[in-house]
């Protein structure tokens, strides 16, 4: 079957804020470094008002991994909400400019537009304020069938369940992908998400997901477990491919013929870990889309992650198409 998209994503349409901070900071307000976690709008702008210089970025976990395709080469499309705002025209006008297909009409009134205001360590470690805004509002009817079809990977992020709108378009979009003999991917997003949805995860992955990415974090707090090589053995058990990050560890990929281990790639200096994990799961299914060996696909994962750890955001700035070819052959 022909396809029109490598890879069609839903995810959270935000906005990053990022600016650089000491920890000093993130003590004196309370905030754990190196967290991620969901803020109400008072608190988002309260916040704001005492970080440092900002720089805006469209991000998204899985809207950074279409920007991640795209710059690879292979065609990628987005489903995600925006509002009828400022950031919603920077997030549309961003993601159409990498080459994204990115068709979901804003909301007109209601929450403004998702934003997440993220402050950078000195050691590059990000610690990341959500507020979701209109992101909520994605539901079934944004879900065009005949679009999921279309595509060779329907991929989701572990982010948008817990408001009952975008677990119904993952749900419909799963669906379909599946009904047309699709491959579907998920990534577990973080931790906090693991812990509050341990069981839907555990329920959904093998009845729903191909391709599962998870962070040797997510993985343990899945199985509640300390041991990452037994949480790598239960995700295997749970879907065909399952794809476990580890830093500067690099990677393990372990499908039914095995486990493969793919070291990191090394880099010149580490300046914001945003978007590792997102533009790792970029390489590894642009890769899978083009039929590679999936030590191969991993190896690509970890050429798009090195690239944008090195520089603020969470897209890429440099040629990846570039790298892959002078690293990977």
């Amino acid at each position: 079957m022909t396809a029109d998209y490598d890879v069609l994503a839903i995810g959270n349409a935000i906005v990053d804020v990022l600016a650089t901070t000491t920890d000093a900071f993130l003590e004196a307000e309370g905030i754990q470094k190196g967290s991620m976690r969901l803020i109400p709008a008072e608190e988002a702008q309260a916040l704001y008002a005492k970080m440092g210089p900002g720089r805006e970025v469209s991000g998204g976990s899985a809207a950074n991994s279409c920007a991640g395709i795209a710059a690879l080469g292979a065609k990628a499309a987005f489903i995600g909400r925006v509002s009828n705002d400022q950031l919603g025209a920077v997030f549309a006008h961003d993601i159409r400019a990498v080459g994204v297909d990115f068709r979901t009409p804003p909301a007109v009134g209601g929450p403004p537009t998702g934003q997440c205001l993220i402050l950078v360590s000195p050691d590059g470690q990000r610690t990341m304020n959500t507020y979701l805004g209109s992101c909520q509002e994605v539901d079934e009817g944004d879900v065009d069938e005949e679009r999921v079809r279309a595509a060779r990977v329907t991929y989701i992020e572990g982010y948008l369940w817990d408001p009952a709108a975008p677990i119904r378009a993952c749900t419909k979009a799963l669906a379909v992908a599946k009904a047309a003999g699709r491959t579907t991917a998920m990534t577990l997003s973080d931790v906090f998400c693991v812990e509050g949805h341990r069981q839907d995860f555990l329920a959904l992955i093998p009845r729903a997901i191909d391709i599962v990415f998870a962070n040797e974090n997510e993985a343990m707090a899945l199985f509640q477990t300390h041991d990452v090589m037994a949480a790598v053995d239960g995700l295997s058990k749970l879907a065909p491919i399952a794809v476990v990050t580890r830093s500067e560890k690099g990677a393990i990929v372990v499908n039914g013929h095995g486990r493969e281990e793919v070291p990191a790639q090394k880099v010149a200096r580490v300046l914001d870990t945003t978007g590792a994990g997102d533009l790792f799961a970029a390489g590894f299914l642009t890769g899978f889309t083009r039929g590679l060996p999936l030590r191969q696909c991993a190896i690509m994962g970890t050429i798009a992650a090195g690239e944008v750890i090195e520089h603020f955001g969470a897209r890429p700035e440099a040629d990846l198409q570039a790298r892959v070819r002078s690293l990977l052959g």
